[in-house]
């Protein structure tokens, strides 16, 4: 109780402050609680805080302001060039589907020039068209890059001579091995990997009956051992035909497939392409 007595006596303590003017009439001294000039203080950086908040709130909205001014401004303008584009095909439409030459120049009202600045719409009709051929252009290159990659397996099989360096199983010697080869069951269906053009059906003597297929942007690839060949030099293939039915031919110690991929004249390791998407 008694630090109660004490804490209030002190914030209710006066305090002077003195007002001394420069002229000749006399100072002003004005009494106030230690409390009140506190609260003063408190509320004067609380108005502070709240003024300048407001002000920068206000610098915001201004921005904002202008900034949705220039996007309505562009969004009007680009309305107003659709709109009148529709208007224009409308023209042409209903001029066109008269299917005659002086049909149409009779109708045309030459009174009537049109509101579209010709030239700017044609250099922006140009612009959209070009990039739309780019566009275009640049699909259509990837579509066929696309379709000439080499990916997936060519037989549903298990790898039982990887590519690289191995102990050949028929001749003595290590020597480099271009494929990989897939056992699978004799007369298993051998698909292409890729779209492309048959370039070799028929018979070697270590590989027995080969297919070979040029898929261009630089990929070929051969599927050797075969059983049968079936198709033909010239023919086209998309990925996924069936091409050969598996075997044992030529030199080999049993049925299985001989996988090759060629890219740019030099043996690739089809490992990196069996699992590609």
């Amino acid at each position: 109780m008694h630090r109660a007595r004490m804490f209030l006596k002190r914030i209710l303590t006066p305090v002077t402050i003195l007002l001394v003017p420069h002229s000749r009439t006399r100072p002003v001294s004005i009494r106030v609680p230690v409390v009140a000039v506190a609260a003063s203080v408190c509320l004067f950086l609380i108005g502070t805080a709240f003024v300048v908040s407001v002000s920068v709130r206000a610098v915001e909205y201004r921005r904002m302001r202008e900034r949705l001014s220039l996007v309505s401004a562009q969004f009007l303008e680009m309305k107003g060039t659709m709109l009148a584009l529709k208007q224009a095909e409308k023209d042409f439409r209903k001029l066109f589907s008269l299917k005659s030459k002086s049909a149409v120049l009779e109708s045309a009202d030459p009174g009537d020039t049109g509101s579209l600045d010709m030239e700017v719409l044609r250099e922006q009709i140009e612009a959209s068209l070009q990039s739309v051929l780019e566009i275009r252009r640049y699909i259509a290159e990837q579509k066929d890059i696309h379709l000439a990659t080499p990916f997936g397996w060519p037989v549903a099989g298990t790898i039982s001579s990887p590519y690289g360096y191995r102990n050949h199983p028929v001749f003595e010697g290590r020597k480099f091995h271009t494929g990989v080869d897939i056992s699978v069951p004799s007369g298993s269906e051998v698909k292409a990997t890729a779209d492309g053009i048959v370039s070799f059906a028929g018979w070697t003597e270590n590989s027995g009956i080969v297919v070979v297929a040029e898929h261009g942007h630089g990929f070929s690839t051969a599927y050797a051992h075969n059983r049968k060949a079936l198709v033909r030099v010239g023919q086209r293939i998309a990925r996924g035909d069936v091409i050969a039915m598996s075997g044992s031919t030529g030199v080999s110690t049993g049925p299985h497939v001989h996988y090759e991929i060629w890219r740019n004249g030099r043996p690739a390791d089809p490992a990196g392409f069996l699992a590609r998407r």
